[in-house]
């Protein structure tokens, strides 16, 4: 008898250990609005005094200065990590295949929409950003003549000196020969994922700390380009903002929207309007991380078998990068006719390909597209890497379409692996998004106390 008073003591004891744990809040707002009254200021002082922005211009370039140093140790994470993921689906079966098969095919539509949409509005012509030959993103690179010279090149001279030669493309072949070395040792080679994994979570707090120098960076940007460029750099950043908020919502909406019609049978519309807390979560904070619980519980409940979902979700949250697909196009293709740079089709496609290679496993955190952005035009056109302090001032106002088009993207696969692997309920999909079988909260409160 006396056991059961100690057991209900300690019991009490342990619930108000877990209730005393304070819940940490989300002060990424407070940066959205620094970052906006940083624009503004840009804006203003580049106006009035255009020399004085030129001057400030320096204050853009050291914040993409700290980004690009945590470049290589950022890639060579992901990649690894990413590469522990494709082999993690690829052995689950028939839907980790299906759904990496569909999600490098929606990829592919992705950048194909984001290259035709740059192309014919060309975001940024007529600004004419110099490339200062001073700066030390516009350092010419060592020439290589004809294919063999370029492979050489993507060889380091040792194993870490590709770290510190910044040549993103040595971080890259490295990180490919350990994430392979790694998987090839089965279970002896999850401690060094681990560590990786760890080592990237320490990578994105530094990152994430560069992130809060933001409007540093966005009012030096803004006022240098306003100074040099009058008030057309303010117009143009607005196109290229209002295109890339269309191009989202043309691929969710009708690229999107089509296939899930064609496959399922089932409305985009109503599948956004069974989404809309999450969506409007996404939007609050620019990261669809943060919506990845919910999405998983309300895939469960439309009918989606919680095998498919455990598969599905997780994996398409590193690999199907739709709206960055869009927006690591158009910001190259915006940067490259700012600084009158011509870059053929196949220098764009080749550039957008090894971009979504190397942001593999990066998806859902914020900052990582700007970072992703940088290595790709460090990998290819270094002079191009310049005009990223541009893009720095408004990509908090792309974030939310990029985030939001990875969402969607990732709820339509999960329905269509469902429905193409025989785990879907159809039935009850079509009550849910019809709205006779809603999903209510109490279920997952129900859920975390049984």
């Amino acid at each position: 008898m006396s056991s059961h008073p100690e057991s209900s003591h300690s019991d009490i004891k342990n619930e108000h250990i877990v209730v005393a744990k304070p819940a940490k809040k989300d002060r990424t707002h407070w940066l959205y609005i620094a970052v906006i009254i940083a624009l503004i200021a840009g804006i203003t002082v580049g106006l009035i005094s255009p020399e004085l922005g030129k001057e400030l211009k320096v204050l853009g370039t050291m914040f993409v200065s700290l980004i690009k140093m945590i470049i290589a140790p950022v890639i060579f994470c992901t990649l690894v990590l990413g590469i522990g993921s494709v082999k993690a689906a690829a052995t689950v079966g028939r839907a980790g295949g299906i759904a990496l098969a569909y999600f490098i095919t929606m990829s592919t539509f992705a950048l194909a929409i984001g290259l035709v949409v740059g192309n014919l509005i060309q975001p940024g012509s007529g600004l004419n950003i110099p490339v200062d030959s001073e700066s030390t993103f516009a350092k010419p690179e060592e020439s290589h003549e004809g294919l063999m010279g370029f492979i050489q090149s993507i060889i380091p001279d040792t194993f870490f000196s590709a770290f510190t030669s910044g040549s993103v493309l040595q971080v890259l072949f490295i990180a490919i020969l350990v994430g392979f070395a790694a998987q090839s040792m089965g279970d002896k080679g999850q401690p060094i994922l681990d560590f990786v994994s760890h080592m990237q979570k320490l990578i994105f707090k530094i990152l994430n700390w560069i992130l809060w120098l933001a409007p540093v960076g966005a009012f030096g940007a803004m006022a240098g380009v306003v100074g040099e460029t009058g008030f057309d750099a303010v117009v143009q950043l607005g196109i290229l903002i209002l295109a890339f908020y269309i191009t989202c919502f043309i691929f969710i909406f009708g690229i999107l929207g089509a296939v899930l019609k064609a496959f399922t049978g089932f409305n985009i519309f109503k599948l956004c309007r069974y989404l809309g807390k999450e969506f409007l979560l996404i939007f609050a904070t620019s990261s669809s991380e943060s919506a990845l619980p919910s999405l998983m519980r309300k895939m469960e409940h439309i009918g989606v078998a919680k095998p498919t979902v455990g598969i599905v979700v997780p994996t398409g949250y590193s690999f199907n990068l739709d709206g960055t697909a869009i927006y690591l196009t158009m910001a190259s293709i915006f940067i490259a006719d700012a600084m009158n740079v011509e870059m053929s089709l196949g220098e764009q496609i080749g550039l957008l390909v090894f971009m979504i290679i190397a942001s593999k496993g990066a998806a859902g955190v914020s900052g990582a597209g700007i970072a992703t952005l940088a290595a790709g035009l460090s990998s290819h056109r270094p002079e191009l890497l310049h005009g990223v302090d541009v893009i720095v001032g408004i990509d908090k106002f792309m974030s939310e379409a990029r985030a939001l088009t990875n969402f969607a993207g990732n709820s339509v696969a999960t329905l269509l692996v469902g429905k193409w692997t025989g785990t879907l309920d159809s039935a009850r999909a079509r009550s849910v998004l019809n709205g006779e079988n809603p999903y209510v909260e109490v279920e997952e409160s129900e859920a975390n106390t049984h």
